[in-house]
């Protein structure tokens, strides 16, 4: 496989896009060799969930779109990250808040540290943020094919 490859999808800021950037997600991870049913596509797909609702709840409408960028480093490191144009970083609850909403960052951070991972908040130079998870790539190092199949 390649030292590195990307891949990027911008969506617009809208609830129905939440299940577009968790397909795009898992679909581009399976072209790169990580099978559909592997123990850790629910985990990614969870995580990729809560980040793009994030984007799409908490931005109050000053952010049209978000972006969905995936990163595979010399098969050892995957990056997910979105991007959004709000200016306003997530906050942290304290853990005994009781309340529907607002505790998606803390589900990302135990689920990123569950799997060996990490959770970082950074500005962008537009003045939006980008959240995002790294995580050890867990899959074999196989041959893949143009069609996105392992080879055995």
């Amino acid at each position: 496989m390649a030292d590195h490859l990307e891949a990027s999808v911008t969506l617009p800021s809208d609830p129905a896009s939440v299940s577009a950037a968790r397909g795009y997600v898992v679909g581009t991870l399976a072209e790169w060799g990580l099978a559909k049913d592997a123990e850790v596509v629910e985990t990614i797909r969870l995580i990729v969930s809560e980040l793009a609702t994030n984007a799409v709840q908490h931005t109050f409408g000053q952010s049209p779109t978000f972006t969905v960028d995936i990163e595979l480093h010399r098969d050892e490191q995957l990056r997910i990250g979105v991007t959004d144009s709000h200016p306003r970083f997530p906050k942290r609850l304290p853990a005994a808040v009781q309340q529907d909403n607002g505790r998606g960052l803390v589900i990302i951070r135990w689920l990123t540290a569950e799997c060996g991972g990490r959770l970082r908040v950074r500005p962008t130079r537009e003045g939006g943020k980008t959240v995002s998870i790294e995580l050890p790539w867990t899959v074999p190092a196989q041959p893949v094919t143009a069609a996105g199949q392992q080879e055995p």
